[in-house]
């Protein structure tokens, strides 16, 4: 395939379905099974004296009721850690239902099913647990302190400690000419897709089957999982995620509680059995994530070159850590994004807490690295008085330097290796969208007019595409239609349209022809999940393969019949037919049929393969012995590395002088994942991601108390931006192709949430003349860093904080209001 076949912005194919009610989510489903409620634990940290199921078994309609201890066998066992590592030496994964302790709010302790969800409620509400109060742990700093612990076996709280170095750090940052030092804090948010977790489950007694439906990212993953802990054949579980509102990463741990649970009670009642996530539900006991504090050391030369780099920082990875330390290991490696520092050293520590545990979240540790990157090249800028687009290309891996590798383990353990980019080139579209080179008059203007504006910067590198693999599996019908599976599921990314688009260039067919299922385990047994920017990359190349493997079955079998070259063959329009001679001709229909040869007709397109039956050999088998019947195939795609895709993005803010309320005025991006499939669906993902890092910078923290209590556990306290607050999004696309796989591309997925909580707080740190070191932040945080900057607590920051270099241009063009 060609660069010039990608590019087409054609109008997503799922759209028309779901917007009209069509969609099939997992509430949708199973109205006559019986429905699941939990028991959660009210307490941060307590053991578990007593449960008193007296009261509920007075309820009618009430099924059954389940503590850890009715748990046979691997369901009462600790749920799996699903990616060890080993400098993960204390991990520590929950029972499904908690057996003796409990160690956050939300824990679940006993399932209750029952005719429907109000009656099992009720049940719950019926049950009485005493608990022995234990000290919570809540917050890095108390977990750092070590003097409570989390878990009883874990000293000093450390689920991991990791320390990756190139290079003599200690020794270049003592011969480096200065020397600076950041302390940082990103505090904990989480994820809010519109369609919590659920499941259902049915079981069929007679054949032995479990088929579950999910709302998952990785329905290969829930299926194994389940299949293990029931003791069950794999090829006796299917697991089906139907359409799913979102999931931004905490749909990708496996298995939930739940989803052992659900799946456990229906063979056990031989009954169908559904539980779906409420929202306090999601709010307390499904995962969190971000929560780091920072130490930072750098070492650089008059210039602003990184001569070394020193970073510490500490995790919180909650309760438990079901998914390893995915997050904090992708803050370490990532965090150098477009940067070559001279020598650079990186070490954290993984903490537990008496909090809901942590897993990737869009981004997954990726804006806590590049708000620790680019608050640096701030402060260095702002050191030497240099323009903070300078000291950025100053330190820039350049195009001719690539594959460039820093020298260090990515998450997967492989080298951390870039493939592709052009940072420099990346960095001249940012200037002119945004119109760096001319805010100096801009601000002029705005402080005349009593304004406080800023203007702030972010870059950032994105590791996409990681392994181990992903399948696709092609059929082209007798009708013409195709079919295509792959096993990864789709959470609203477009995966329908994507991967349509590349099966109808491929093959050469209308794309109306083609349609797409994903996560269907009846479909594609085989597959890992979606997650870090990874479905375009794999499933994508993966369809691509497959397709041509069936483009030249096809090729093949209508060339014998036509008793003509296969290179002489062209597929145009769902029609193969002799290049240059379009008259001679069948459809991929006909080829379809004589794929599969039958004694019997059964529609047009059969009947129609009769007339080329003459052409076939009488001494050749209508199968040969190396050939299949049928016209499809199958192709799976694993790579040797991540791919890097990248980007650049810059934001004028305005902070009100008297309320201190923050106004994000334009957001400009340019992005690159290389050779774009569909341009319109990257913009889509692009202005989503920018959406959910706004809520990052400006408005969504989760906040405990002392005692580990959620206190804003609903959407009357948790605040999310409104369309009011996201701006007008402006964006440009640099496509440097990958060289990795066939189709030349990178993922795009988690891209436009990654720098917007450096770039505002670079913003923020312009606006108001002192650096802004701790994300989010609210108005009233930022009244009172005014109030410790006005007794001289916090420095200001050396003018000017932005230099034109075209003294005397034009302001910058007009801001674009937030919708």
């Amino acid at each position: 395939m060609t660069t010039s076949m990608f590019g087409a912005p054609i109008q997503r194919k799922e759209d028309p379905r779901l917007v009209t009610g069509g969609g099939r989510y997992l509430d949708d489903m199973g109205h006559r099974a019986l429905a699941a409620a939990f028991v959660r634990s009210p307490h941060a940290h307590a053991r578990i004296v007593d449960i008193d199921v007296t009261d509920a078994f007075e309820v009618d309609g009430l099924v059954g009721i389940w503590t850890h201890e009715d748990l046979p066998g691997k369901v009462g066992e600790p749920l799996p850690l699903l990616i060890p590592h080993p400098t993960l030496t204390h991990g520590r994964t929950q029972f499904a239902l908690a057996r003796d302790e409990v160690n956050y709010v939300g824990e679940a302790i006993v399932m209750v099913v029952a005719r429907d969800r109000y009656i099992a409620e009720d049940v719950c509400q019926r049950i009485r647990v005493d608990y022995e109060l234990l000290t919570p742990v809540v917050g890095i700093a108390n977990a750092r302190d070590g003097s409570a612990l989390v878990h009883e076996d874990v000293p000093g709280n450390v689920a991991c400690r990791m320390l990756q170095e190139v290079g003599d750090v200690d020794a270049a940052i003592a011969a480096a000419p200065h020397t600076l030092e950041l302390e940082l804090d990103i505090e904990r948010s989480a994820c809010m897709p519109m369609e919590g977790k659920g499941v259902l489950a049915r079981w069929d007694t007679d054949k032995g089957e479990l088929r579950i439906f999910s709302s998952t990212q990785t329905s290969t993953g829930v299926r194994a999982a389940v299949a293990a802990k029931l003791d069950l054949p794999l090829a006796k579980v299917e697991c089906i995620a139907p359409d799913v509102g979102g999931g931004f990463g905490v749909k990708i741990n496996h298995p939930w509680p739940e989803e052992v649970l659900i799946p456990w009670a229906a063979r056990l009642l031989e009954q169908e059995v559904k539980w779906t996530e409420d929202r306090r539900e999601h709010f307390i006991s499904s995962a969190h994530e971000r929560g780091q504090l920072q130490e930072i050391k750098v070492g650089f030369d008059e210039q602003g070159r990184i001569l070394a780099l020193d970073v510490k920082f500490w995790h919180d990875n909650g309760a438990y850590t079901p998914y390893g330390i995915i997050v904090p290991i992708i803050t370490s490696t990532q965090l150098l994004g477009p940067y070559k520092p001279g020598a650079y050293r990186c070490e954290f520590w993984s903490l537990y807490t008496n909090t809901v545990l942590v897993t990737p979240y869009r981004g997954a540790g990726r804006p806590q690295g590049c708000f620790a990157m680019e608050r640096t090249m701030d402060a260095i800028a702002e050191y030497l008085g240099i323009d903070r687009t300078e000291v950025r290309s100053r330190n820039f891996i350049l195009p001719e330097e690539m594959p460039y590798d820093h020298g260090l383990l990515f998450q997967d353990g492989r080298p951390l290796k870039y493939d592709s980019g052009d940072f420099p080139a990346s960095m001249a579209k940012l200037k002119a969208l945004v119109g760096w080179d001319d805010f100096a008059a801009y601000r002029e203007q705005a402080e005349a007019e009593g304004r406080r504006v800023g203007l702030g910067i972010g870059c950032y590198v994105e590791g996409t595409g990681v392994g181990p693999y992903e399948g696709g599996h092609i059929q082209i019908e007798t009708s013409g239609r195709v079919n295509v599976s792959t096993g990864l599921t789709s959470q609203g990314q477009g995966h329908e349209t994507s991967f349509a688009q590349i099966v109808a260039q491929e093959l050469g067919v209308p794309i109306g022809d083609v349609f797409v299922t994903t996560g269907d385990t009846r479909r594609m047994p085989y597959a890992v999940g979606t997650f870090a920017s990874r479905a375009a990359v794999m499933s994508g190349n993966a369809i691509a393969l497959a397709a041509r493997n069936v483009r030249a079955k096809a090729l093949r079998i209508a060339a014998d019949a036509l008793e003509v070259s296969a290179e002489d063959l062209e597929i145009v329009d769902g029609i193969v037919q002799v290049k240059g001679a379009p008259g001679t001709r069948m459809s991929l229909g006909t080829v379809s049929v004589m794929s599969n040869p039958l004694r019997y007709a059964f529609d047009d397109a059969a009947k129609a393969a009769t007339q080329f039956a003459g052409s076939n050999d009488p001494n050749k088998p209508p199968v040969a012995d190396d050939d299949e019947p049928g016209l499809e195939g199958k192709d799976f795609y694993s790579p040797t590395q991540a791919t890097f895709a990248n980007g650049m993005h810059a934001a004028i803010v305005e902070t009100d002088p008297v309320t201190a309320e923050i106004r994000v005025l334009r957001y400009c991006v340019i992005h690159d994942c290389g050779n774009m499939i569909n341009p319109m669906i990257v913009e889509g993902q692009v202005h989503g991601g920018v959406a959910q890092g706004v809520g990052g910078a400006l408005y969504e923290r989760m906040v405990y108390d002392e005692s580990g209590q959620l206190l804003n556990a609903s959407f009357m306290d948790f605040l999310m931006p409104y369309a009011s607050e996201v701006p007008h999004i402006e964006t440009d696309h640099l496509e440097t192709p990958s060289p990795l796989n066939p189709l030349g591309i990178k993922g795009a997925g988690e891209a436009g949430c990654i720098p917007v909580t450096a770039v505002i707080a670079s913003a923020i740190s312009d606006a108001e003349g002192f650096a802004i070191t701790s994300m989010p932040i609210s108005p009233v945080e930022l009244w009172e860093l005014r109030q410790r900057h006005a007794r001289g607590e916090i420095p200001s920051l050396a003018r000017p904080r932005h230099t034109s270099t075209s003294p005397g241009s034009a302001p910058v063009p007009p801001v674009q209001e937030a919708r």
